[in-house]
C-alpha cells in the first residue's frame, strides 16, 4: 500500500497545478489552429505539441524536464540556446531564396529596410517600461517577425526569455493573415491597393550567383555579429544559384531545414514550462511583440507611400507589409489582400522581394543589438 500510494503521488494528476492545464490549454490551442485552420502548420504544430510535452506535470530531479541536466529534451534544447538551430535555419532558406525580383527592382529593398523601424521602436519602448537593456534588445527583435533570429539573439542576451519571445515571434509570424490585412486596408486607399507592379527586367545567372557574396561582405562588415545568420544564408544561396552542388542545396532546402525546424519547435514549445514561463514579463513581451509587428507592418506601408511622393514609377504600398522577416506569410498576405482590390493584380512576386531583403534586415538589426548589448 505504501508503494501504491507513493506511486500516486508521482504521477502528473497528483503534480498538476492550474498553471499546467493553463499551458495545456495553450498548446492544444496551437495544435488545433496548425491543423485546422492551417495557420503555419510547420511552426505552431511542433511548437504546440512541444508546450504539450512540457507541461506534463513530473517528479522534479528525475532528469525529465528541459532545464534539468541531462534530461533528453535539455540535450536537444542545446541547439537553442547556442544558436545552431537558427544558424541551420538560414542555411536551408538560403537555400530556397530566389533574389530574382530583389536584383531587378533593388529599390524594394528599401522597403524591407524601412519594417525594421518596428525593432527600434519596440527597443525604446520596452526600456521605458523597465526591462534591461539586454531583455529590451531581445524582445524588440520579434518585431522583425524572424523567429530563427528572435531565438538567436535571445540565446545570445536574455536566454532566461526564450521561451516566451520564440512563442511570441512565432504566434505573430502565425497570426499574420489575422494581424496584418486591417492594417493594410486602414493605411492605404484603394486606388493605391490596385497600383500595377511593372514586369521585373531578366536578371543574369551572373548577378545572381554574385549577389550572395556582395551580400555578405556588405551585411558582415557592416555588422560581424550577424555572421553566424548570414553566413549559412548566402552560402545556401550560392549553393542554389551556382548549380554545381544541386544535391546540397536540395538537402539544405528539404531535409536539413525541416529536421532542424522540428527539433527547433518542439523543444521551444516545451521550454514553456508553467513555473518558468507564466510570469509578469510573459505578459508584458506579448504586448510588445504585438506593437513591434503591428509597427513594422505599418512602417513599411507609410515608407512605401513616401517613396510614391518622389518617385514616377509608383509602388504598391501593401509590398511594405512584405518588409518584415515572415517569409513566405507575408508575401502571401499582401498577395492576397491586393487580388480582393483587383483579381488581375498578381503582386507575390514583388512582394518576396521585400520579403527576402525583410530576413537580411532583421538579420543585420540582430547583429547590431548584439554588438551594442554585449
Amino acid at each position: 500500500m505504501d508503494l501504491l500510494l507513493q506511486f500516486l503521488s508521482n504521477t502528473g494528476f497528483n503534480l498538476a497545478q492550474s498553471g499546467n492545464f493553463l499551458m495545456l490549454a495553450v498548446g492544444c490551442l496551437f495544435v488545433y489552429l496548425a491543423i485546422a485552420k492551417k495557420y503555419e502548420p510547420l511552426l505552431l504544430l511542433p511548437i504546440g505539441f512541444g508546450v504539450l510535452v512540457g507541461n506534463i506535470p513530473f517528479f522534479k530531479g528525475f532528469g525529465l524536464g528541459i532545464y534539468e541536466p541531462n534530461s533528453v529534451l535539455h540535450y536537444l534544447y542545446f541547439g537553442v540556446t547556442t544558436g545552431v538551430y537558427p544558424s541551420i535555419v538560414f542555411l536551408g532558406l538560403g537555400a530556397m531564396t530566389d533574389f530574382s525580383s530583389l536584383l531587378a527592382r533593388p529599390k524594394l529593398m528599401l522597403l524591407g529596410a524601412a519594417a525594421q523601424t518596428g525593432i527600434w521602436v519596440t527597443l525604446l519602448s520596452a526600456l521605458a517600461l523597465g526591462f534591461m537593456p539586454k531583455e529590451a534588445a531581445s524582445i524588440a527583435i520579434i518585431g522583425g517577425a524572424d523567429g530563427p533570429t528572435s531565438i538567436f539573439l535571445t540565446a545570445k542576451l536574455a536566454p532566461h526569455l526564450i521561451g516566451p519571445i520564440a512563442i511570441a515571434a512565432y504566434s505573430y509570424m502565425a497570426l499574420i493573415p489575422i494581424i496584418q490585412p486591417p492594417i493594410m486596408r486602414l493605411l492605404t486607399s484603394r486606388k493605391e491597393r490596385i497600383i500595377r507592379m511593372p514586369e521585373p527586367r531578366p536578371v543574369s545567372k551572373k548577378e545572381l550567383m554574385i549577389f550572395p557574396v556582395v551580400g555578405l561582405f556588405l551585411c558582415c562588415f557592416l555588422a560581424p555579429a550577424s555572421i553566424p545568420l548570414l553566413g549559412p544564408f548566402f552560402f545556401g544561396n550560392i549553393m542554389k544559384e551556382s548549380g554545381v552542388v544541386d544535391r546540397l542545396a536540395n538537402t539544405a532546402r528539404t531535409a536539413v531545414i525541416d529536421t532542424a525546424t522540428i527539433f527547433l519547435g518542439l523543444t521551444v514549445g516545451a521550454s514553456t514550462q508553467a513555473d518558468v514561463f507564466l510570469t509578469k514579463e510573459s505578459v508584458g513581451i506579448f504586448l510588445l511583440g504585438a506593437v513591434a509587428f503591428s509597427i513594422a507592418t505599418a512602417s513599411g506601408v507609410i515608407f512605401a507611400k513616401i517613396m510614391n511622393l518622389f518617385i514616377k514609377e509608383k509602388i504598391n504600398p501593401l509590398l511594405g507589409a512584405a518588409g518584415v522577416s515572415a517569409v513566405p506569410g507575408s508575401a502571401r498576405e499582401v498577395h492576397l489582400v491586393g487580388l480582393k482590390e483587383d483579381p488581375t493584380n498578381f503582386l507575390l512576386m514583388h512582394a518576396m522581394a521585400c520579403n527576402s531583403s525583410g530576413v537580411i534586415g532583421s538579420a543585420v538589426s540582430a547583429g547590431i543589438l548584439w554588438s551594442f548589448m554585449s
